[in-house]
């Protein structure tokens, strides 16, 4: 019998200049999108901003949602139930690029392939749903019916496989007790 395990994708609105730039095309409420292998988001990987102040220094990130700069964010955290095999693959391509990290870049202009809707594949190069996407069709676990070249983080608020855990303040979320969480919405297994 193959054990079933949790995987985490947290989809957050920071309200950054480049993330309203983002949702003026996308109409999406959310704009980033993260993998964490844990409920309380500790362990929270993504590509992202490597300084918090320049939107163009970027690439893969381990994410500290605590941080200022998520301060006013907005996020839906969702579970998504996957075989043990397809998380230990999931798990070794964070890891490697991880330990790689200084090869791999952020996918700017993939994210004009999203609107034009040409692939603009670049090794070692994601943007943030690309990223969740493929490491996840990587592992086994197919989250949207499109090549992760043009996944959204709208794309992944709808996917199908993925279950919605808590909606509303980030900050809400990583500093309360969950029975007394008022902020937003849980929902429990």
């Amino acid at each position: 019998m193959n054990k079933t395990m949790e995987i985490y994708v947290l989809l957050t609105h920071t309200g950054t200049l480049f993330s309203r730039t983002i949702q003026l095309y996308t109409k999406d409420r959310v704009n980033h999108a993260s993998i964490a292998f844990d409920r309380d988001l500790t362990e929270v990987y993504s590509f992202g901003r490597k300084n918090p102040n320049n939107p163009f220094i970027a690439g893969f990130v381990k994410e500290n949602v605590r941080s200022e700069f998520f301060k006013h964010s907005t996020c839906a955290l969702y579970k998504c139930e996957v075989s043990q095999n397809a998380y230990l693959n999931i798990r070794k391509q964070i890891h490697h690029m991880e330990q790689n990290q200084d090869r791999y870049k952020y996918n700017l202009f993939g994210l004009l392939g999203v609107m034009f809707n040409i692939e603009i594949e670049r090794e070692h190069a994601y943007f943030c749903s690309q990223f969740v996407a493929s490491v996840f069709e990587q592992g086994g676990v197919s989250l949207v019916n499109k090549p992760p070249l043009f996944v959204t983080p709208g794309d992944l608020e709808n996917a199908s496989k993925l279950e919605l855990v808590y909606n509303g303040k980030l900050q809400s979320y990583t500093g309360c007790n969950e029975e007394l969480q008022t902020a937003g919405t849980f929902r429990t297994a």
